[in-house]
């Protein structure tokens, strides 16, 4: 658990799970309540999502404060996270960004 202590580690993990939270709206969520009459799905993922969301902006400036991260590049984050499947294809950069807690000095 130890390598979620690193903020980009954190920015991962929501960005996964709000993305994921995402797709269930967008794929269960809405055709259950316009196809079906269950409006009571929108509102238990969409809350789900919102609170995601919501984390991984925190998480996000988090990072871009401990990363020192340019504004354009914490846009770039968010607007991925405004696009269904957004998260998962900047999460391949992140993981370039994940620095050791202890860097050994080779």
């Amino acid at each position: 658990m130890g390598a979620f202590n690193d903020p980009v580690s954190r920015l991962r993990l929501l960005g996964l799970m709000e993305g994921i939270s995402f797709l269930a709206l967008l794929i269960i969520a809405m055709p259950l309540k316009y196809f079906f009459a269950v409006p009571e799905a929108v509102a238990l993922v969409g809350s789900i999502h919102g609170l995601l969301f919501v984390l991984f902006c925190l998480a996000l400036l988090n990072a871009m404060r401990a990363r020192r991260w340019s504004i354009g590049r914490a846009l770039i984050l968010l607007i991925a996270a405004l696009l269904p499947g957004g998260p998962f294809v900047v999460d391949r950069r992140l993981r370039n960004d994940i620095k050791p807690l202890n860097p050994s000095s080779d």
